[in-house]
């Protein structure tokens, strides 16, 4: 018998923006890792430190019913979700390849409504997800209006020091608000205009093997 999720939410940072976890996610996840050691994984893009791959058909209608709670009751959703990406990722790139992009904390999006979904699938845990606020600006989330201002500002604080690595921590530039730390069939869910970056520990095993690696499923939904 497939256990209930354990859902939580709170808020973070003084925007006190909603995040959830959600323990037990998808009702097999052995099932979801053997198809991630199946699948051909290709290089992401230049956004994201490694590579991806579909998943599997049902994947989405499987976590579909504890999802659309979470959407509904924390976030709001009241019409429709629709999927706009969703794969199997592995962190691949070694520290000192990363773009300067990718040494620091990004949004995924701007557009009110935009939901970001990171699945865990390390047994035994592994590097989670941490949350930053823009010392500077004293922003932790960005949207349109927001946008311009940081943008100049982070530009002229990085023609002084850029960041090497991966960010896990606070730096001169960013304060870490939260972190979840991963575990195995876990779920962290929240809006894609939050600063944040995988906590990828120093000296972390950055394999593209799917059973030895930072396994997951990153998503980005529009609720509504």
């Amino acid at each position: 018998m497939t256990a209930t999720p354990d859902i939580s939410a709170r808020r973070i940072g003084q925007e006190r923006e909603p995040l959830v976890i959600v323990d037990g996610f998808a009702p097999d996840p052995d099932a979801l890792r053997a198809a991630a050691a199946a699948a051909r994984f290709a290089p992401a893009g230049e956004h994201y430190p490694g590579v991806r791959a579909p998943l599997p058909a049902d994947y989405l209608a499987s976590v579909r019913p504890v999802l659309a709670t979470v959407l509904r009751e924390v976030f709001g959703a009241r019409a429709r979700l629709r999927v706009l990406d969703a794969r199997f990722s592995l962190v691949t790139t070694p520290p000192d390849r990363l773009t300067l992009e990718q040494r620091l904390p990004h949004v995924d999006a701007l557009e009110p409504g935009r939901i970001a979904l990171v699945h865990y699938l390390m047994p035994g845990g592994g590097d989670g997800t941490a949350f930053f606020r823009h010392r500077a600006t004293g922003y932790e989330t960005l949207d349109a209006t927001r946008a311009p201002r940081y943008q100049a500002m982070l530009a002229a604080e990085l023609r002084a020091a850029a960041p090497a690595g991966y960010i896990a921590g606070d730096t001169a530039l960013f304060e870490r608000i939260a972190v979840v730390p991963a575990e195995d069939n876990r779920a962290v869910i929240y809006r894609s205009a939050l600063f944040h970056s995988g906590a990828i520990s120093p000296g972390a095993r950055l394999s593209a093997d799917p059973r030895l690696g930072r396994l997951t499923v990153t998503a980005f939904l529009a609720a509504e």
